[in-house]
C-alpha cells in the first residue's frame, strides 16, 4: 500500500518524541509541520528534513497533500483544530487532554463523527510494554477473575523544567498525569460505574494539585485505586513508571519498580524483566514513554490504512475523560461521582 502521509501540528516539548517515532513507523510518514513560533518551527523542520513549514494551521489545511494530522498542541487549541480537520474530512490524532471541558470533548467527537474521520486521543500509556504485559497476563486467566487493583505513579521528578507551563494552571496532576493513569485502570479492569477522590498542592510554587488519590469502582464488580503524586521524594526515583497490583481469585499481578512483572497463580510464580526497548532515539529514563508513543503511532497506521477503530478512539477517551472531570468534582465537593450521567 501507498506510505500516508501525515502533518504535524505542534512542534513543542512532547512533539519531538512524536516526530522521531513518525521516522520508524512503517506506513506513514510526515510531509508538513505547523507551529506558530517561528524558532520551533525551523529547530524541528531542520532537524528532521521537512521543507513544507507552517505558521498557520488554516493555511495548512488550505494547501493539504496529507492523510492525516497529528494535534501536538496544547489543549486550548484542540477543539478548533480537530474541527478545522474535520471541516476537510482529514483524519486526526488529538494530544491528550483531549479538550478544555467534557461539553468540548462530546462535541470534538459527534463532529469527527458527522464528518466520517477517524478521531484518535494521543494516550500512550497503555501502550507501554510493562502495561500490556500486566493486560496480557490478566486475560489469560492466570489469576482468575479480578477484584482489587492499585495503579500507581508516585514522584519527586522535576517536570516543570521542560514544561514550565504545568506549574502555571490551576488544574495539574490529575489533568496531567492522572488521566494516563485513569485511562490504565480503565483499559486493564474495565470501565467505572463511579469515583471519589481527594486531592492536594505540597509544592508551593505551583497553582494546581501535585497529589490525588482516587477510588474507583468497575463495572465488573472490582475496586481499584489510582494514585499519582509528583511530591514524592523516594530513595530510587521510579519516574516514569506506573506500579500496578492486581488481586484475583486465583492469585496475584504485581509490576514494581524496574519493571519487574510477577504473576503468582494455581501453577505457582513467574517473574519476567519487561522493560521496554531503549530506541536509537530514545534516553533513560523516558525511554518507556518514548517507547509507547512509537506503538500507538504504528497503531494509528495500522487501524487507519485497514479501516479498524482504535484502541483509544474520541468516544472511547470519553470515557477516560468523564473520569478526570469526575475526579475533580469529587475532590471539591467530598461526594462520591456516577460516571453514567456525565455520559449521557
Amino acid at each position: 500500500m501507498t506510505e500516508l502521509k501525515g502533518a504535524l501540528i505542534g512542534c513543542g516539548f512532547f512533539a519531538v518524541n512524536q516526530m522521531h517515532a513518525w521516522k520508524d513507523v512503517d506506513g506513514a510518514a510526515i510531509v508538513a509541520i505547523c507551529d506558530r513560533d517561528p524558532e520551533r518551527l525551523k529547530i524541528v523542520g531542520d532537524q528532521f528534513g521537512i521543507e513544507r513549514r507552517y505558521s498557520d494551521a488554516a493555511a495548512l489545511f488550505a494547501d493539504g497533500g496529507f492523510d492525516f494530522v497529528d494535534i501536538a498542541t496544547t489543549v486550548q487549541s484542540h477543539r478548533g483544530l480537530v474541527e478545522m480537520a474535520a471541516k476537510h474530512k482529514i483524519p486526526a490524532i488529538c494530544q491528550k487532554p483531549f479538550a478544555k471541558s467534557l461539553g468540548d470533548a462530546k462535541a470534538m467527537v459527534e463532529t469527527c463523527r458527522n464528518a466520517g474521520i477517524p478521531l484518535m486521543v494521543h494516550e500512550n500509556f497503555r501502550w507501554q510494554t510493562p502495561i500490556q504485559a500486566v493486560k496480557q497476563a490478566l486475560d489469560s486467566g492466570a489469576i482468575g477473575e479480578p477484584f482489587w487493583g492499585r495503579f500507581s505513579f508516585r514522584s519527586g521528578y522535576d517536570v516543570f523544567s521542560g514544561q514550565p507551563y504545568l506549574a502555571e494552571g490551576e488544574r495539574f496532576i490529575i489533568e496531567d498525569l492522572g488521566i494516563h493513569t485513569l485511562d490504565i485502570a480503565r483499559f486493564i479492569l474495565g470501565d467505572v460505574t463511579r469515583l471519589s477522590a481527594r486531592t492536594k498542592r505540597v509544592n508551593p510554587k505551583i497553582r494546581g494539585e501535585d497529589v490525588a488519590t482516587i477510588l474507583l469502582d468497575h463495572d465488573n464488580g472490582a475496586t481499584s485505586i489510582v494514585d499519582v503524586s509528583y511530591a514524592t521524594k523516594s530513595a530510587t526515583e521510579a519516574f516514569p513508571e506506573t506500579l500496578v497490583e492486581i488481586d484475583g481469585s486465583q492469585g496475584t499481578i504485581r509490576l514494581s519498580q524496574g519493571y519487574r512483572l510477577e504473576i503468582h497463580g494455581p501453577d505457582g510464580t513467574t517473574i519476567t524483566d519487561v522493560s521496554p526497548k531503549l530506541l536509537s532515539w530514545a534516553s533513560r529514563p523516558w525511554h518507556n514513554i518514548q517507547e509507547s508513543v512509537l506503538a500507538i503511532q504504528q497503531h494509528w497506521t495500522d487501524r487507519l490504512r485497514s479501516g479498524g477503530e482504535t484502541s483509544t478512539s474520541g468516544a472511547d477517551n470519553l470515557k477516560t475523560f468523564a473520569l478526570v472531570e469526575a475526579a475533580y468534582d469529587s475532590a471539591a465537593t467530598g461526594r462520591t461521582v456516577e460516571i453514567g450521567a456525565l455520559l449521557r
